[in-house]
């Protein structure tokens, strides 16, 4: 029948429409470089032998509905230019599509695969492997993929995916890994899913991506992602084993050792990681590395005290500069925050400018939720023995403990308002030392005003002579100090005042004649400015010990 369709000029087989439904080849069935001008049909199809479509081009619809077969089966460097369909077929043996072709729709739906490869193909349209089933292993090497992909629901025994290149969206949901999974290094321009995908085996996923949905997958082993560009999302996601997500500093690097093309991601100048979320997740097992978590949603994961962050781990920062609220300024010490807090931030009335308003999911998270979230954070720090880096989360503790309306009572926000103000809870030394100035120059000017007496009062000395001679007795004494009349505020006064004030800071007393007056304002400043002394040294010694 070939003999007979081989155009005289070429000698390759041509087929108008080709209807093979349900035709079975017992034997080696070979339509190479075969040209099929119009459909070409092979639904329910049985291939007992071989299958060859090695160079074949098929310029209409190509339909495989149900096609079994049951041996080796190539389509290397085939041309697809219409629609190519496989839903439902079954491949038992190894089934061959290297240098393939597709320039529009193709679809795998519930094919059944021995061993799929798929090198250096392109699928210039659309390409869709849903439920397909690949029994011993599928590999993917130097594909690109020009459209939307998606694998949802397929199956892989052991899955290989080097080098492709996805320049639109791809899919992987609800996808069951059983073994090893190489993936990478992957391009993908758009989204790649793999939300309520099944890992049962060791992962390496090495990808390049815009955005990386990995919502509700199950992890039963140790995986490793190494990404770049990417935005991830890892809400309900469950691991049982060490999961580590890292930052690539570098293109991922062919098995060539020349660095992959990043054309389709070259509008993005950031190459660095986004965490969207990790709720719900348990992140005893979760490693960080080099992670922009500026975006991340933190509330609703459990063991977050565990989770370790390593390189630089990157979070929010409050608004910068000095900003007014109606009439007076309103100035935040600089200091990491999380995603939830920058929500909570801008929706309050009067919010200042600053504050990320696109934070995405957030919901109604107020001082309550956020207050253990900053806990949990500053116990990962302090575990990891980055004790200065635990600092702005115990800050970012403290701050929701004051503004929480709910389970704070009055007393004891009152409390946290006044350790805010006189130094940000024992971490603002400038704040602390600020206040010791103040409360240093009030008591120089009290003691100059009404502490210091006019002059020194001079001992006097009474006693009584015996008329009779004898023993005289004598009586030492002080006149009361008393205020001045005249100019009290001399260079004079101001020294004996700095002297008595210098002393109370460190608890001593002077020795300096005091009127009454002065004596309480002493008291007073001996009690007031060590604690003011005392914060300030240990709001340095909170940031910079290890």
């Amino acid at each position: 029948m070939l003999d007979a369709l081989c155009h005289p000029a070429t000698t390759r087989p041509r087929f108008g429409v080709a209807d093979f439904e349900s035709a079975t080849f017992d034997s080696t069935v070979d339509f190479r470089s075969a040209a099929f001008e119009g459909d070409a049909s092979f639904g329910s199809a049985i291939f007992n032998g071989h299958a060859w479509f090695g160079e074949a081009t098929f310029n209409g619809r190509a339909w495989f509905n149900k096609a079994a077969f049951q041996a080796m089966v190539g389509l290397d460097g085939a041309v697809f230019k219409g629609d190519a369909d496989f839903p439902f077929v079954t491949f038992a043996d190894i089934a061959g599509f290297t240098h393939v072709t597709f320039e529009r729709t193709a679809t795998f739906q519930d094919a059944i695969f021995q061993k799929a490869a798929f090198y250096y193909s392109t699928f210039e349209g659309d390409v869709s492997f849903l439920w397909a089933l690949f029994e011993q292993s599928a590999g993917f090497g130097e594909v690109t993929f020009k459209g939307e992909a998606c694998f949802i629901g397929a199956t892989f025994k052991d899955a290989l995916f080097r080098s492709a290149t996805f320049q639109g969206e791809v899919s992987f949901k609800e996808a069951v890994f059983e073994r090893t999974v190489r993936f990478g290094p992957v391009v993908c321009a758009g989204l790649l899913t793999l939300s309520e995908a099944l890992f049962g085996g060791p992962v390496t996923l090495a990808i390049a991506a815009r955005r990386l949905e990995c919502q509700r997958t199950r992890w039963s082993s140790t995986a490793e992602l190494r990404l770049r560009y990417a935005t991830v999302n890892f809400a309900q996601a469950v691991f049982e084993y060490p999961l580590i997500i890292a930052t690539e500093a570098g293109p991922f690097r062919l098995s060539s050792g020349q660095p992959m093309a990043e054309d389709a991601l070259a509008a993005t100048p950031d190459a660095g990681v986004r965490m969207a979320s990790l709720r719900g997740v348990d992140a005893a097992h979760l490693v960080l590395s080099d992670v922009d978590l500026s975006g991340c949603l933190f509330t609703g994961t459990v063991h977050l005290d565990q989770v370790r962050l390593e390189g630089a781990c990157t979070f929010g920062e409050v608004p910068p500069r000095t900003h007014w609220r109606h009439w007076r300024p309103v100035r935040f010490t600089q200091r990491r925050t999380v995603a939830e807090e920058q929500h909570w931030r801008a929706s309050q009335p009067m919010a200042v400018r600053g504050w990320n308003t696109a934070v995405l999911g957030a919901g109604q998270v107020g001082p309550a939720q956020l207050a253990p979230v900053y806990r949990a954070l500053r116990k990962a720090f302090e575990d990891s023995k980055n004790e200065p880096g635990a600092a702005d989360f115990y800050y970012g503790e403290m701050e929701m403990r004051r503004h929480n309306r709910t389970d704070t009572t009055h007393a004891e926000r009152g409390l946290l308002h006044g350790y805010w103000m006189l130094s940000g809870y024992g971490l603002r030394a400038s704040r602390a030392l600020g206040w010791l100035a103040a409360a240093m120059l009030v008591t120089i000017m009290l003691l100059m005003g009404f502490g210091l007496p006019k002059e020194t009062p001079k001992q006097e000395a009474t006693g009584t002579v015996p008329s009779g001679g004898g023993r005289v007795t004598f009586e030492m004494g002080k006149a009361d100090p008393q205020n001045p009349t005249g100019n009290r505020y001399t260079s004079r006064r101001f020294e004996k005042a700095l002297n008595v004030t210098l002393n109370s800071v460190v608890f001593r007393s002077s020795g300096q004649d005091l009127t009454t007056a002065g004596t309480y304002i002493e008291m007073l400043s001996r009690v007031t400015e060590p604690i003011l002394l005392g914060l300030a040294v240990l709001a340095v010694r909170n940031r910079v010990k290890r």
